[in-house]
């Protein structure tokens, strides 16, 4: 296998896929699930009986704002969930509901909908391009209407405030449909382009990849010329339905790409009676990761999300999970996901991770280890997010390029380090201080024991 060698300045990286992972001994990539919390939105009003799947959060100044699709009946068309609503939250655990005024529900503009068509599925996000202009600091999706033809096309929205939206365009600015799902726009700045990513392709066997829902993406420079939508790849991976995509990024590690799609299998009907009334199979979330936008690590085949206890849950789309990751405290981070699809109690529920929890390397009782490609950094520190238990230790010895250890930094001079911390600093012998190596191509060799090591950074 070719070397690489990165430069990762002080950007955090992970361990979502093993791009670090050179030589391993008696260590593992592990995905760790969220845990499921509180109820964060519920249907308290006639216009959002009916909540969808497509939700999404993002930062806003002091608060955070969560956008979902809803409607006002149980027994109306699922597809035609038309409406937007919109709340906003100072912790990520409380959210309000504002009194809007802006669009009429039967007869009242007292509700916190923020559209109601044409078109349906309104995808909005803060447009962080420093181009944009404060008229158009909100950026949106929309697709067709419903009731026309299967291929639909979608319309690009802007916004001064986020809650008011205008068509930046009357033309459709992408027109090879299906776009049937969630599809999700934004500024990616690694990039210096618009970023959208949408529902499958045509292919064999049906209107999507390979006959399956599947994923797409096109670029712009500005979000009325797109690129062709091409499928992302995802290596030798099973034939799935992947329903939605919920693309997210995540701040704490800027190069990473990531994605919780609702996984549809349609081999399991666990309600006979559910699927003759709406349809078959059942649903759970999946993981998904990416250092290009394109090409989408799928180690992780398993579900990241499963329907659970909850037997409201098992049946098709009962599980989703919406674009965004709130930060609710220094160690604590949530997503929220609709569940209880089509019943009086569906919601959207919160679910926390530990920061920069979604993957671990870890050992057991039995130490293992891992050396990473080389790579050059600056900063003056090691900063690892990790976890032992009583007897666990982490250490960490630093080599050249070749994998000679370095003096100073060698695994003697590195003590044992236990605890459970998110932003902990390494230290040797001789201190802490990393700084003399700073553009210096190196290697880290880590040696766990009962421990998990979520991350790393060389701080400044």
């Amino acid at each position: 296998m070719a070397v690489h060698q990165t430069h990762i300045g002080t950007d955090r990286q992970l361990f979502v896929d093993d791009f670090w992972m050179d030589e391993t001994n008696g260590v593992v990539r592990r995905l760790h699930t969220p845990e499921r919390r509180e109820a964060a939105i519920w249907t308290e009003h006639p216009w959002e009986v009916r909540l969808s799947a497509y939700n999404l959060v993002f930062h806003d100044g002091e608060r955070w704002r969560m956008y979902y699709q809803c409607g006002g009946g149980l027994t109306t068309d699922y597809a035609d969930a038309n409406l937007c609503a919109y709340a906003e939250s100072d912790d990520g655990i409380s959210w309000k509901k504002p009194s809007l005024g802006l669009i009429e529900f039967e007869g009242s503009t007292d509700n916190n909908l923020v559209y109601a068509g044409p078109g349906a599925e309104l995808a909005p996000f803060l447009d962080t391009n420093p181009d944009a202009t404060e008229d158009q600091r909100y950026k949106a999706v929309v697709r067709s209407p419903a009731g026309e033809e299967m291929t639909r096309v979608l319309y690009a929205m802007v916004s001064s405030d986020g809650l008011s939206w205008r068509r930046m365009s009357e033309n459709p600015v992408l027109i090879d449909g299906p776009f049937d799902s969630h599809n999700v726009p934004f500024w990616d700045k690694r990039l210096g382009k618009y970023v959208i990513y949408a529902r499958g392709v045509a292919g064999s066997g049906g209107p999507f990849k390979g006959g399956y829902r599947w994923i797409r993406r096109a670029t712009s420079e500005d979000f009325l010329e797109w690129t062709p939508l091409v499928s992302i790849e995802t290596g030798e991976t099973p034939a799935e339905q992947l329903y939605t995509n919920a693309y997210t990024p995540y701040d704490r590690a800027p190069d990473t790409y990531l994605m919780f799609p609702s996984r549809l299998n349609l081999d399991h009907t666990p309600d006979p009676e559910w699927a003759r009334a709406y349809s078959p199979g059942v649903s759970d979330i999946v993981f998904m990761s990416s250092r290009d936008g394109l090409n989408f690590d799928r180690s992780f085949k398993e579900a990241w999300i499963r329907p659970g206890t909850d037997q409201e849950n098992w049946h098709e789309r009962g599980l989703y999970v919406g674009s965004g990751i709130v930060p609710i405290s220094p160690e604590e981070m949530s997503i929220y996901g609709r569940e209880h699809s089509r019943l009086p109690t569906t919601n959207l529920r919160r679910y926390s991770l530990r920061t920069d929890g979604f993957v671990s390397v870890s050992a057991g009782y039995r130490k293992g280890e891992f050396v990473t490609w080389p790579l050059t950094f600056t900063g003056s520190a090691l900063e690892l997010n990790y976890s032992t238990s009583a007897i666990g230790s982490v250490q960490v010895e630093i080599q050249d390029a070749e994998g000679n250890p370095i003096p100073g930094y060698r695994l003697a001079d590195c003590p044992e380090k236990f605890g459970d911390e998110i932003e902990g600093v390494m230290s040797w012998k001789a201190g802490s201080g990393v700084g003399d190596l700073a553009g210096r191509p190196v290697r880290l060799r880590f040696v766990l024991k009962d421990a998990d090591l979520y991350a790393f950074r060389f701080r400044a």
